[in-house]
């Protein structure tokens, strides 16, 4: 019996583009310019970057790839700069993040039990020389979990407060009572 599968990677998907949807709505559209150090993404850049997280998978496994030497690698980071560069405001931005969040969780949610059991070949050298599709389907949420730690980080860096940590000291001075 399997207890986590497409359904699931779905669900928890969506529930952290949730979380970053609402930290994208909370920051104001003149501090998605804020840059935290001279070599880093903008807010606004980071969003977007998040947003085309889950394009490579979503490459990789609806051209049912099992072999990742068979990727184009340049032309696909070609494709993926030239959208990170293309100027958003913040509400096409939020639009994209909401579009691109939406296509992938209902991709996945899509896959059979077996598709997530086949095996794909990871490029020479790489440890381990095979992952289970399955196990690929889970970085995008890793990624876009990663990202949004730096844009909290962000958010505390303009004088918010994100909404996980306030929802934590709710829960906190709840328990307390």
């Amino acid at each position: 019996m399997t207890y986590y599968g497409a359904k699931e990677i779905a669900a928890s998907f969506r529930q952290v583009r949730g979380n970053t949807l609402q930290i994208a709505n909370e920051i104001p559209e003149e501090k998605y310019g804020f840059k935290p150090a001279p070599e880093s993404r903008t807010v606004g850049q980071t969003l977007v970057h998040i947003a085309l997280g889950p394009g490579f998978q979503l490459h990789i496994q609806s051209n049912k790839i099992n072999d990742l030497k068979l990727v184009n690698f340049p032309e696909l980071f070609q494709k993926v700069t030239a959208e990170e560069a293309r100027p958003r405001n913040k509400a096409e931005t939020i639009a994209f993040l909401k579009s691109e969040g939406d296509k992938f969780a209902a991709f996945v949610e899509s896959l059979s039990d077996s598709f997530l059991a086949e095996s794909v070949t990871m490029p020479p050298g790489a440890t381990p020389a095979t992952k289970s599709r399955f196990e690929m389907l889970l970085s995008p949420k890793e990624h876009e979990m990663h990202h949004r730690g730096q844009l909290m980080t962000m958010q505390r860096m303009i004088g918010q407060v994100p909404h996980l940590t306030r929802q934590m000291n709710e829960r906190m001075a709840q328990a307390k009572k």
